[in-house]
């Protein structure tokens, strides 16, 4: 055991390493930035679902929580930024900071009566939560808004220097920065000895009580944690748009993150990356050329990669690498 420590110790290491190719996504979102000057409003909105997504990944990928009621955290956390900027309270460093706790805390107290159960009970469970919560907001319309939507929010300048413009400079930035503080938090969680437990409650929760791991305290805190991601995400959207709709806490909100995070590949972090900007681009282009019917080809696309790209578009990114090498070999 002494003899293969050292190896242990040093695959770890390894694992927690910022590679050279983890700052492609972030080296393409800078260029963006500047080549497609007239989209970073959209750009911005593909950042808060990519951060959205990534949250998904935490529970459904790496602890293997099946979910369809994620938008009750993201509606929770762009209520708590609205309301807060709808009555004078403007600072948007803050306001993420109240979101992710408003979200974290709905998150916990959900988690503990959900993740008592499995399977087909506890998708519909996490479904009716944000079934309920979007009716209780619609019937709170004179606090939320109703279906009208939470307006007269007021954003104050991020830092107290950079205003947020018609053109999505600041709100793409902005967004670009909290996703990236975002995606730091959950490499180094599924990385770390608490992400690897997540794992294996994933692949085999018999075992794991067996040695045993508090897997329903861990599964809680996994959940509270991607519902505080996902409070921040919408937040983000509230300040950067400075309305919230009352679709936020919709079930459309929820599928939509899921389809992104099988299209870019479920429990590899870099899924939502891939995942979120392909939907949402192929979103904008198709219903403008037909706005009625611009579902279908999305579906066709997501049957494709399912089909024959298992693991997303990362596994089939992963087989082609692969054969490339035997190819390589060979010659």
């Amino acid at each position: 055991m002494t003899a293969t420590m050292p190896e242990a110790v040093e695959t770890l290491a390894r694992r927690h390493r910022l590679h050279p190719l983890e700052a492609l996504p972030w080296l393409l979102a800078l260029a963006a930035y500047f080549v497609f000057p007239s989209y970073l409003a959209l750009g911005a909105q593909i950042l808060i679902m990519t951060l959205f997504a990534l949250s998904l990944d935490l529970i459904l990928g790496f602890a293997g929580i099946v979910t369809l009621g994620q938008a009750a955290f993201f509606g929770a956390g762009a209520y708590a930024a609205g309301l807060l900027g709808a009555h004078g309270w403007s600072e948007p460093l803050s306001g993420l900071v109240v979101a992710a706790a408003a979200a974290g805390t709905l998150g916990a107290v959900t988690g503990f009566i959900v993740l008592r159960t499995e399977g087909l009970t506890l998708l519909m469970l996490t479904l009716m939560i944000s079934v309920m919560l979007q009716e209780a907001a619609n019937k709170a319309g004179s606090i939320t808004g109703g279906a009208d939507g939470l307006q007269g929010i007021a954003i104050a300048p991020v830092l107290g220097h950079f205003r947020f413009d018609i053109f999505g400079r600041t709100a793409y930035l902005y967004s670009l920065a909290v996703l990236f503080l975002g995606w730091l938090l959950v490499r180094a969680i599924v990385h770390s000895p608490f992400g690897r437990s997540l794992t294996g409650i994933r692949e085999n929760v018999a075992r794991m009580h067996a040695i045993g791991a508090p897997v329903r305290r861990r599964q809680i805190i996994a959940y509270t944690i991607a519902a505080a991601l996902s409070g921040v995400a919408g937040a983000l959207l509230t300040q950067t748009t400075q309305f919230v709709a009352l679709e936020v806490l919709g079930f459309g909100r929820s599928g939509s993150v899921l389809i992104m995070l099988i299209l870019g590949g479920v429990g590899r972090l870099y899924g939502a990356f891939l995942g979120a900007p392909l939907y949402m681009l192929a979103q904008d282009r198709l219903a403008e050329l037909d706005p009625a019917y611009w579902y279908l080809p999305i579906g066709l696309l997501l049957i494709a990669v399912v089909m024959l790209a298992r693991g997303g578009l990362l596994g089939l990114c992963d087989r082609a690498l692969a054969l490339a090498r035997r190819r390589g070999s060979r010659s």
